[in-house]
């Protein structure tokens, strides 16, 4: 009889003792209580709250530790400025955005991320080239895409069917053959009709970037370290080709300075080709909706390699902010004050989670799956936006697209170069396009001393 009491109470004593390690490991408690209670802030443009609000809430499923989050949208006008004063006094967002050129002027404002969180390999194989290319520096990430976007050939089906060109050019050889077809230039040499916006400066949409892609694919470095190195030949054959574009004596001419915005010309039905982003389609679409109109890759120089270009925008944790005293003070001795390290690592988490692949444990919440493995958040920004995606394991489904499907394939081919001050470099460049159209100088003089100006302004 002693013997079968003695057994109880040693099955007993196990049971509870396994009872309390369960416990105490976490494996029979629904939840475990948030370790501090962060609020994250986020300024942004173009999207809308609606764009991230699913992305919002199933982030904080799976971490308790993010109370709230705000998004703000700004206009694109105002914004640079508005960010700089906030960040220089404090209370400024945990997150913001950026354009890809940007990096070299904010990176002393930007924490970047833990590499347990996110590191320059897993970066690498999750985005496309050009975002390693803009976003890594020194090894560390600042930035992340939750799009990329390329310049692309917009043409009016309408105007090619009338001149029997059945497909949009490849290379620049069939795109100058085109140009000659398309374009009606009168007794006066007025121009009715214009077969390409390519040559000037102050209407044409983007004008720096499609002379700054024509020059990468001339082979130009377009930067010596932290110099801006374009004076070679490269960039002087690109110069030239644009401005061809322009010359009343040339067999190509086919635009000038009194037409109308680009864009504008394009949604009349005056124009047959011009560069643009993806961005413009809704834009064209609004101005005329009866526009028969669609979008092919970039034209290149036959038999090289292919080199599209890339402006877009991404996601950085801002340095310091000022964190509010309900977040630094609490009276719950099991919740601990959000410190400045801390705010860091959970917005750089939520970031990872809304552009990167996940991980196999990022959907899991003490050791139970809180999410749907399949959902992915940059997936569903992407429907909900219909934008270009910036991942490389979302292209090939991207690329069945009709229109989006042009911009996808050619984020895999994009490049950039590093601006120090963007709007500086870009007022410069297309000063330096007015010079030569303006004959006050040749192509050499106009590349040699628009490189000295921008260096020395830039105090190099």
């Amino acid at each position: 009889m002693d013997k079968k009491i003695i057994i109880i109470i040693a099955v007993v004593v196990v049971v509870v003792l396994l009872l309390v390690v369960l416990i105490f490991s976490g494996s029979l408690l629904k939840s475990t209580p948030p370790k501090y209670s962060v609020d994250l802030e986020i300024w942004g443009l173009f999207d809308d709250q609606d764009a991230f609000t699913d992305i919002f809430d199933n982030f904080k499923k799976i971490d308790p530790n993010v109370r709230r989050i705000d998004y703000k949208k700004f206009t694109v006008d105002t914004y640079k400025n508005e960010l700089v004063e906030a960040l220089a006094s404090g209370q400024g967002p945990d997150i913001f955005i950026i354009n890809n050129t940007w990096l070299p002027s904010f990176q002393d404002k930007i924490t970047p991320a833990p590499a347990t969180i996110l590191n320059e390999q897993k970066f690498k194989n999750n985005f496309v080239d050009v975002a390693a290319q803009d976003f890594v520096s020194d090894g560390k990430v600042y930035a992340v895409p939750l799009t990329v976007d390329s310049l692309a050939l917009y043409y009016n089906k309408d105007l090619f069917n009338n001149a029997g060109i059945a497909l949009p050019p490849a290379n620049w050889d069939k795109f100058m053959e085109d140009v000659k077809l398309l374009t009606k230039v009168d007794a006066f040499g007025g121009i009715s009709r214009s077969g390409a916006a390519m040559g000037t400066s102050n209407n044409i949409n983007r004008p720096t970037d499609i002379l700054s892609l024509l020059m990468l694919q001339q082979g130009s470095p377009m930067n010596n370290g932290d110099l801006v190195a374009f004076n070679n030949e490269g960039s002087k054959k690109a110069l030239a080709f644009y401005t061809e574009f322009s010359k009343t004596n040339s067999q190509y001419y086919s635009w000038n300075p009194q037409m109308h915005n680009s864009l504008d010309a394009f949604s009349e039905g005056r124009l047959a080709m011009m560069f643009n982003y993806s961005w413009q389609i809704d834009a064209i679409k609004k101005k005329s909706p009866k526009l028969n109109f669609s979008v092919a890759p970039f034209p290149q120089i036959p038999n090289t390699l292919r080199v599209d270009y890339a402006n877009y925008w991404g996601y950085g944790v801002s340095q310091n902010k000022t964190i509010k005293t309900s977040q630094t003070t609490t009276q719950d001795k099991n919740v601990l004050p959000v410190t400045n390290d801390i705010r860091v690592a959970e917005a750089w988490k939520l970031l990872k989670f809304m552009a990167a692949k996940a991980d196999a444990n990022d959907y899991v919440v003490n050791k139970k799956q809180a999410l749907d493995p399949a959902y992915d958040a940059a997936t569903a920004y992407e429907e909900k936006t219909s934008k270009p995606v910036a991942r490389r394991d979302l292209v090939d489904a991207q690329k069945v697209d009709p229109i989006m499907g042009v911009f996808a394939e050619q984020n895999l081919f994009a490049k950039s170069w590093k601006e120090k001050n963007p709007d500086l470099i870009e007022g410069m460049i297309m000063e330096m396009i007015n010079r030569v159209n303006n004959g006050e100088q040749t192509i050499d003089e106009a590349v040699r001393s628009t490189e000295i100006q921008i260096n020395q302004a830039l105090g190099k």
